[in-house]
């Protein structure tokens, strides 16, 4: 049986047109890249013209005040300090020998409290010594034998006579004695060290010996708010209160209003006496002193005083100005500026204190800047 023959009309090739996309697909890919470049146009807008974050120093404004008012009193701190203190050093530069104190050692006017060594200053006055004695024997001799001799040999007498002396002032030199009756605080030197005057100092030499106070003389010296201090006289009554002791008092009286001010504190320095002597009462100790008011004397208001750094001002056509930040942006505030304090200005109006302030302004800043703080 004869098959049928292959058909080979598919294997003929097509030439026909192929198929052009429809206009709605080409119209989305317009539309998808419109959309791509207002996307890249919005982003460099934004990266050129968005708000930009400054970084700024900056301080706080500070309200200061040195004391308070109350109708007990003004009330200031302070600490408990000796009137009559030293260092007590060496008046010749050797070795330290001895040293016969310790703290809390009670000396007397004139006790040797250290010795340098003085072996060679012993050996000069025993050699003046004996240099007098043979003089004076020459010289009676002479006085026997030549009126002429005699005289030549008793001028070398008085010579030798002064130079014994220089050489027992020297060796005086080497005993440290205590210049006043008082209390040995600290050792500031170890026997072997090598002391000096207190002139002759350096390097690893020392200069102070001990370091001793009269506590019969204690005192305490407190700051007072220039406000208050026309309220504090000489010899006014106080009350003294010790850190330590706190549920005790003591009886002062005002001693000396120092006649200078701390331009920087603003404050007056008072020394008040103690007149309640007590073992318990050490020099550097924290105190609180009232002076107690005065029949019929007026309680003073409290001024509060603000107190900003010098940088953060900024002088302009319309008057001062700070910057103030809040909330990480800045605001622009007109203040008055009183007197400067070093590196402080008093602000007398526009600031309360507690205001967080920018120093050294850049330029360019406007109200709601953007600011991020350095360091924090």
């Amino acid at each position: 049986m004869t098959s049928a023959p292959p058909d080979l009309s598919r294997l003929r090739i097509d030439r026909s047109e192929p198929a052009r996309p429809s206009s709605g697909g080409r119209g989305r890919g317009l539309a998808i890249g419109v959309i791509l470049v207002l996307i890249a146009l919005a982003a460099l807008a934004w990266v050129r013209w968005a708000p930009r974050v400054r970084d700024v120093d900056a301080a706080t404004a500070s309200a200061t005040g040195g004391g308070t008012a109350s109708a007990a009193g003004i009330s200031a701190n302070g600490y408990v300090v000796a009137r009559t203190k030293a260092s007590v050093s060496a008046k010749v530069f050797g070795r330290l020998a001895t040293l016969s104190v310790a703290e809390g050692s009670v000396v007397t006017r004139g006790a040797v409290i250290a010795r340098l060594e003085n072996d060679d200053y012993r050996a000069a006055v025993d050699a003046a010594a004996a240099r007098r004695s043979q003089l004076e024997i020459e010289r009676d001799q002479a006085a026997r034998d030549l009126a002429r001799e005699h005289h030549s040999l008793e001028a070398q007498v008085e010579s030798a006579k002064a130079q014994l002396e220089v050489a027992r002032a020297n060796l005086e030199n080497t005993l440290v004695r205590a210049p006043f009756d008082g209390t040995v605080l600290r050792k500031d030197a170890e026997v072997g060290e090598i002391v000096a005057p207190s002139a002759a100092g350096g390097g690893l030499t020392r200069t102070a010996i001990v370091t001793m106070a009269d506590l019969h003389t204690l005192e305490v010296e407190v700051d007072v708010n220039e406000a208050y201090i026309a309220q504090v006289r000489n010899g006014q009554a106080a009350r003294i209160t010790l850190d330590a002791y706190p549920d005790t008092s003591f009886a002062g009286r005002v001693r000396q209003v120092v006649p200078t001010a701390d331009r920087q504190k603003a404050t007056v320095q008072v020394k008040v006496a103690i007149l309640d002597r007590d073992p318990r009462i050490l020099p550097e100790m924290g105190a609180k002193v009232v002076f107690v008011r005065e029949e019929g004397a007026a309680v003073a208001a409290a001024p509060v005083r603000v107190m900003a750094p010098g940088a953060a001002v900024v002088q302009g056509p319309g008057g001062a100005r700070v910057w103030v930040i809040v909330d990480g942006r800045v605001t622009a505030r007109s203040v008055d500026v009183g007197p400067a304090r070093g590196d402080q200005v008093e602000i007398r109006g526009g600031l309360s204190g507690g205001e967080s302030l920018v120093l050294g302004a850049p330029p360019g800043l406007k109200d709601g800047t953007r600011v991020r703080v350095r360091g924090s």
